[in-house]
Formats: structure tokens, C-alpha cells, sequence
């Protein structure tokens, strides 16, 4: 005999009742019989019944009769601790939103004084305001009680008039030289007076004369480098690269030099109006190594020679005599200016400083400013890297601490 099932209703979809989808699992288990056949006798899909059976198997009559997993009581009890963390975030979240509400309406003073007139109200705990408006809550205490100490006696805005001019002599010479070189430039002047200066105060004093320097919008490196040319202590790496200075007169001047990758002096260069070639890079080294080390045929101890891949670098004479004088020698990757960072970085600071701010007219009036150039860096050029100390400034601290 055929079975006919009759579907009333509106209801597109069957439902099965706890009891019924036990029955059915259970006759699964049956000799004989499998998922197949029970879900094809009883007409629903293989997959549900596959899905009833695993439910079942899980977590007994109340997983197979909620249609869902069951899950365990520890992990019950995780989730409502994260439900009461997540509610007290909410409610430190709200309550600085409320903070920041009130100090916007009374955002007419500075961020203490926003903190203090939030804090005096007495509605909000005071560390809660002090994290949300960043400010030191100790000060905010102090303000609250009374207790609030003035400005250091060593800070006084009268001496601003006396320090502008300084500061406006030193922009004109140095013109691109920004609010910490400044900064570093003045120092030296005022360390006969046994004064200093912070470069927050050079900073406000040059933004409201309107002596900063624009902002720097280049394009970030395309190729990041994760290696360090710097080195700790002097005269274990060098550096060497070469660039060009246009003349006026179409004429070009190309110079090499030799740099040390830890107080970044720059020992020794040559220049010319042709093509550097690999003759003047071997007399470069032999400069630079009896400019540090005097007289002698050999560098005492292992030094890399760190330059690119130009052509009067990679020559076989030159690689052959670097050797010979106790360098290792090593080149960059191929298209990876950044490894020998620091060479271009003088560079850049070179052109910048000098070429760019001084009459190029032809060939020989650059060759007679070059030198000049370079002692005024060697001297004065404040790096960040050296404590905004020039490299002579550097090495001298250094003999001194020996």
C-alpha cells in the first residue's frame, strides 16, 4: 500500500516535536537500517537527520529539542563575565562622554583649567576626569586644594625679547635650519652665559614671529629597510657615496666622500669636473686612513667599507685595494638605496644646507666653497642622532670620557 501524507495549512515547513526526532535517531540505530534509509521512509532530508543525530549525541533531549548546540556551564559563566565587563566599559565610556559634554561648555581656557572646573563640581571621580581629559592628577589635586606651586623661577617670558633677535640672526644665516637646529645653534651661544634654552619656548617664539619652516609633505619610502648603518663607536663602519652639484654655467662638479656611520664626520673627498673614477675612490681610503689612524699601512682592527654598487666602487682595483688595507668591504643591494641610509642622508642634508642656499656660478667658485662647506658642518651641523651635537662636538665628548 502507497502512503499518501496530507499537508494542511499554510505552513510551508514540517515540524517535529522533540519525541519524534528521538524516535527517528533512535530507529538509525537499529540493525539493519542507516540515516539513508530512515530519512528517505520518513521523508525529510539525510543532512537533517545526520544534524538530529549529532545534537543528540551532544547534548541529549534538550539540544535536539531547542535545534541548537548546548553549551557547558563554564562557558555560560565566561560569557556573562564578559557581558558584565563589556556593561562597565559602557558605563566608563558614558561617563566620559558626559565629562567631555560639560568641559565643551566651559572650553574657553586652557585643558587644566577644563579638568579643574569638571573635577570642582564633584559629580565625577577625580581619576576618571584626569584620564579623560589627560592631565596629571596630582597637579589637579593640588589645584583643587589649593596647593598649586607657580612657574619655575628659571622660566620667565621676559627674556623672550632678548633671545628673538638671536633667533632671528641665526634663521637668516641658517635658512634651512628648522626650530630644533635652532634651538641647538643658540645653546652654543648662550653656554658662555651658562644659559640654555628649551626648544618648546624656541618653538613659540619662532611660530609667532613667523619663522618656522614649512611642513615636509614627501612621499613616504617605497621600500622599507630593517637593517642599522649606524655603529655604537667610532671607526668600525664607513660609508661612501658620490653626488653632483650643477653650476649656472651648465658646468657639473662630482664629489665623493668618506663618512663615519658612528659620529658622522666626514673625513675626507674628492672632487672633480669629469667622472669619478676608480684611481680617486683608492686615494679617498688611503686619506681617510691616515687621517684617523696616522701613518700606518693597515687599519688596526676590522672596518667596513660600506658603499653602492657604482661603478668606480665595484672595480676590481679598488675592491683589491680596500682589501689590502684591512677594510671589509660591502656594497648595498641592488636598487636599495636605503642600506647605505646614512651616506644619502649627508646628501640630502648637504645639498640642502649649502648647495642650495649659495651662488653656484661655475665649476671653480664650488671648488673653492666646498671646503668651507665642509667645515662648517663638521663643526656646527647639529644631528639629532648625536644629541643635536656637531661631529666634532661628538668626538670631543667622546676623547673627553676616555
Amino acid at each position: 500500500m502507497e502512503r499518501i501524507e496530507v499537508i494542511t495549512g499554510v505552513q510551508r515547513r514540517r515540524r517535529y516535536s522533540a519525541q519524534e526526532k528521538a524516535f527517528m535517531v533512535a530507529e538509525c540505530e537499529q540493525p539493519g537500517m542507516s540515516v539513508s534509509l530512515v530519512a528517505r521512509r520518513h521523508g525529510i532530508s539525510a543532512s537533517l537527520l545526520f544534524r538530529w543525530k549529532k545534537l543528540m549525541k551532544d547534548g541529549g533531549m534538550s539540544a535536539i529539542e531547542s535545534g541548537d548546540e548546548v553549551v557547558s556551564a563554564s562557558e555560560v559563566k565566561a560569557l556573562n563575565k564578559k557581558v558584565r565587563e563589556l556593561e562597565r566599559m559602557l558605563g566608563r565610556k558614558t561617563m566620559e562622554a558626559e565629562i567631555l559634554r560639560e568641559a565643551l561648555e566651559v572650553a574657553q581656557s586652557k585643558k587644566v583649567d577644563l579638568a579643574h572646573a569638571v573635577a570642582a563640581t564633584g559629580r565625577y571621580p577625580l581619576k576618571r576626569v584626569a584620564e579623560v581629559l589627560k592631565v596629571s592628577r596630582s597637579n589637579l589635586l593640588d589645584r583643587l586644594h589649593g596647593r598649586q606651586k607657580g612657574r619655575s623661577p628659571r622660566y620667565s617670558k621676559q627674556d623672550d625679547d632678548r633671545h628673538l633677535p638671536f633667533i632671528r640672526e641665526l634663521c637668516e644665516a641658517r635658512a634651512a635650519n628648522g626650530y630644533r637646529r635652532i634651538t641647538a645653534r643658540l645653546n652654543r651661544l648662550l653656554a658662555a652665559n651658562d644659559e640654555r634654552v628649551n626648544h618648546k619656548r624656541v618653538y613659540r617664539l619662532m611660530k609667532q614671529d613667523g619663522l618656522l619652516l614649512p611642513r615636509y609633505t614627501g612621499r613616504p619610502q617605497e621600500r622599507c629597510h630593517n637593517g642599522q648603518v649606524i655603529t655604537l663607536k667610532p671607526d668600525l663602519r664607513w660609508c661612501s657615496d658620490g653626488f653632483e652639484i650643477r653650476c649656472w654655467n651648465k658646468e657639473v662638479v662630482r664629489v665623493a666622500f668618506s663618512l663615519d656611520c658612528c659620529d658622522r664626520e666626514l673625513m675626507r673627498y674628492v672632487a672633480t669636473t669629469g667622472g669619478i673614477t676608480g684611481e680617486m675612490i683608492q686615494d679617498l681610503l688611503l686619506e681617510s686612513l691616515e687621517y684617523r689612524f696616522g701613518q700606518s699601512e693597515r687599519v688596526p682592527h676590522p672596518l667596513e667599507w660600506l658603499t653602492d654598487n657604482g661603478s668606480c666602487y665595484i672595480a676590481k682595483e679598488t675592491r683589491t685595494f680596500a682589501s689590502s688595507l684591512g677594510f671589509v668591504v660591502c656594497t648595498t643591494p641592488v636598487r636599495s638605496p636605503q642600506s647605505n641610509g646614512m651616506a644619502e642622508a649627508f646628501v640630502k642634508t648637504f645639498k640642502r644646507d649649502y648647495v642650495y642656499l649659495n651662488d653656484l656660478p661655475d665649476a671653480a667658485t664650488v671648488m673653492a666653497r666646498l671646503p668651507g662647506w665642509i667645515e662648517d658642518y663638521n663643526r656646527s651641523h647639529p644631528h639629532k642622532g648625536l644629541k643635536m651635537k656637531s661631529p666634532w662636538e661628538y668626538r670631543a665628548e667622546l676623547a673627553s670620557n676616555e
